[in-house]
């Protein structure tokens, strides 16, 4: 086994947004457990980061090995908070080497004649502008350095038009295509920009938020049919971004993977 496949995020410092649950707590999970030397989540609660941040570190191995876990609060929709957060992470070691964005909106489907336009700024900031605040520190940082490796979690509502996901739909292909064109400009500086896109995960509140509508429980349901795998639970996930980010994908940027059970062949 060489060291790569031992602790593949050896000595790295590891940025995780909306993380206090679902794919982001997963994926933090699986990024000490690799070896990180530090490990900052976020999210806006601050006794569900504190919960999430004890369960990372209680994952991480002996006490010796185990890396640095603090729990970063902070809205990303808001600009200056954003900000906040990923300078405090990048302050604390001089660097950030990976940055996972699972950020998103506490919303169900429904048709868009349905949405109170008071609404769509939510949709926008939580699945759309909150990547792009983020990445006004993290990306130049990261250039700064030459090294480093940036993953979103985005959607199939991206790549496939969902019923009941028009805006969330728009904001995730705005993500991905976001995320193609920062590879481009970024790759010249050795970082690399890579996109998970799920569908339906089990075990997560957006899952629970689906499924507690009609309307798009119907549609899910069908859906869920269509994985011949069975869906995903969180780690799934969480285990593909992980991939991106590290080693053995040295080789991977600009890339939207889908990791749905087989819903569908986006």
């Amino acid at each position: 086994m060489s060291p790569d496949d031992a602790a593949p995020f050896a000595d790295q410092v590891v940025l995780l947004t909306a993380a206090t649950s679902g794919i982001g707590l997963a994926a933090a999970q699986q990024f000490a457990a690799g070896g990180a030397r530090a490990v900052f989540i976020n999210g806006r609660n601050a006794q569900a980061g504190e919960r999430a941040a004890a369960r990372v570190r209680a994952l991480a191995g002996p006490a010796a090995e185990a890396p640095e876990v603090r729990f970063l609060p902070g809205d990303l929709t808001d600009p200056a908070a954003a900000e906040a957060v990923c300078r405090a992470a990048l302050q604390a070691h001089g660097r950030i080497d990976v940055f996972v964005h699972a950020c998103g909106a506490e919303v169900s489907p429904r048709p868009f004649v349905e949405i109170d336009p008071a609404h769509y700024r939510a949709l926008i900031d939580g699945h759309f502008a909150s990547l792009l605040h983020c990445m006004r520190v993290v990306a130049p940082a990261m250039v700064a350095r030459n090294a480093g490796s940036i993953v979103v979690i985005a959607s199939d509502a991206g790549k496939l038009a969902t019923p009941g996901e028009s805006i969330i739909g728009a904001m995730k292909a705005a993500s991905v295509m976001f995320v193609r064109t920062l590879a481009l400009e970024l790759g010249r500086h050795r970082v690399r920009v890579n996109c998970v896109t799920p569908s339906l995960v089990l075990d997560t509140q957006a899952h629970d938020r689906v499924m507690a509508s009609d309307f798009s429980r119907k549609i899910f349901e069908k859906a869920t049919r269509r994985a011949r795998l069975g869906l995903p639970a969180p780690a799934d996930v969480a285990r593909m971004a992980v991939f991106l980010a590290g080693p053995q994908a040295a080789y991977v940027t600009g890339q939207a993977v889908s990791v749905n059970g087989g819903i569908s062949a986006a």
